[in-house]
């Protein structure tokens, strides 16, 4: 029992040594590559994904959230006569860059109805990769900036 105890005690210090920053890496900068530079700096960076979104988009959600997400309605904040909210635009004026990845594919899956407004769900409807590219293609009409603050928020 007392080597047992020994030895797990060596052990979790030697991976919790290994865990702590030292000197020599506690300030230097994080190295990113080219494409993730490249994706930080303009938006999605695989094409064909956010291509394919956009196909999944027009056939599904550009009925509510308007050409290219711009929106149908002036003031999406506002109920309509009905109570219920109207889609949001998604094209980076709009909160939908305020959400992380995981949010936003709950939105997808679950709907808005439940919350006040009039989206239905996608869960049964769209495969995961689907979904995921529907999110591409919602990242590609951001602005850059807009892009970039999402990545750091998340």
């Amino acid at each position: 029992m007392k080597t047992s105890l020994y030895f797990l005690t060596l052990t979790s210090f030697f991976i919790l040594s290994a865990c702590g920053n030292n000197n020599e890496t506690a300030n230097k900068p994080i190295m990113t590559s080219d494409t993730t530079a490249k994706k930080m700096a303009s938006g999605p960076s695989n094409t064909a994904e956010v291509m394919r979104g956009r196909g999944i988009f027009k056939a599904n959600c550009q009925v509510c959230h308007g050409k290219k997400g711009i929106g149908q309605v002036p003031n999406w904040r506002e109920p309509l006569a009905n109570g219920k909210y109207p889609a949001p635009p998604l094209n980076g004026t709009g909160h939908t860059w305020h959400h992380p990845e995981a949010a936003l594919l709950q939105t997808i899956n679950n709907g808005g109805i439940k919350i006040g407004g009039t989206m239905p769900a996608f869960k049964d409807k769209l495969s995961a990769k689907d979904k995921r590219a529907v999110l591409s293609y919602i990242e590609s009409l951001w602005p850059a900036k807009t892009y970039q603050m999402w990545l750091q928020r998340n």
